[in-house]
């Protein structure tokens, strides 16, 4: 007898797609493009850059030449936020003023991050003696008052954009150094450099290959403040009278300028740069704080 029944294909399972994995850093760019107070903190970035270091190409003052006729005009047609004692546009000086205030900060930034990191994954990789003696060192340090030390070396050089860098720089390292130990503390039991280890790799590569790629989250997020921190730092000296000497000049020395005029009505010489002090300093707390909440993200889906 035949089987006279249709064949039928056997039952198969519908194939699907393994599901897309999102990076920990696309996570993390996600989640910052996310947050309104961090687009805002770039835009206000971006906006006082271009009006610092493009303004002066199209708005061109003279900012070297004294004119005392010109002294202390209040803002019109010709001078938008009016005149300083010296004659000076004030408009064309807080343009000027900021790129001196912008580059310290950046600058002072990058040279405590990056001796601060290097310090501090040594000292986490390092661990025993050599960590608790680094340590105390840090801790001696930061028992100083850091604008007591920062006024007594900035006497000392001649006050110009890379002078107050390195001496910005070499007395904020401090914390940079702390925050990456803590985090080479808990990547130095990974599995990851446990392995490079076991393969032979020195030190000085674990630090390079391993351990610095890794805590690059906590290093980003401590330039942002750092830079903030700098322009505050700047603009106290310039305030205190230890600032960029003429011509140059930074948002604190503009301030301390006008200190002294402002009971004579001349608030164009507060306002302003204030303003822009404000706002700089503002932008990127908000950048640092978004970037912090981020990497959170980016570490919690690693």
């Amino acid at each position: 007898m035949t089987d006279t029944a249709p064949h039928t294909a056997p039952h198969t399972a519908p194939h699907t797609a393994p599901p897309r994995v999102t990076s920990g850093w696309r996570l993390a760019l996600r989640s910052f493009a996310q947050n309104r107070l961090a687009v805002i903190g770039v835009g206000i970035i971006v906006l006082l850059a271009l009006f610092c270091f493009a303004g002066p190409h199209l708005y061109v003052t003279e900012q070297i030449a004294v004119d005392p006729v010109s002294s202390l005009l209040p803002p019109d047609a010709v001078h938008p936020l009016g005149t300083d004692a010296q004659g000076f546009d004030v408009l064309g000086r807080i343009m000027l003023g900021g790129q001196a205030s912008l580059q310290i900060g950046l600058f002072a930034a990058l040279i405590a991050t990056a001796f601060g990191t290097l310090y501090g994954t040594v000292a986490g990789l390092a661990g025993g003696i050599v960590d608790g003696i680094m340590m105390r060192v840090v801790d001696t340090l930061l028992s100083i008052p850091f604008l007591f030390v920062v006024l007594i070396a900035a006497t000392q050089f001649s006050s110009s954009v890379l002078s107050l860098s390195l001496i910005l720089g070499a007395f904020s390292w401090l914390a940079p150094a702390r925050l990456v130990r803590a985090e080479v503390l808990s990547l130095r039991s990974r599995g990851f450099v446990a392995a490079a280890t076991v393969m032979g790799a020195t030190k000085p590569r674990i630090i390079a290959r391993h351990l610095i790629p890794n805590a690059l989250g906590v290093v980003i997020v401590n330039i942002t403040f750092q830079v903030a921190d700098a322009i505050i730092a700047v603009s106290l000296l310039g305030f205190l009278g230890f600032g960029l000497n003429y011509p140059d000049v930074e948002w604190g020395t503009q301030l301390s300028d006008g200190v002294s005029h402002l009971f004579e009505g001349a608030w164009w010489l507060i306002y302003p740069v204030g303003g822009c002090l404000v706002l700089i300093v503002m932008a990127f707390n908000f950048v640092g704080d978004a970037l912090r909440d981020s990497i959170d993200v980016r570490l919690r889906r690693r």
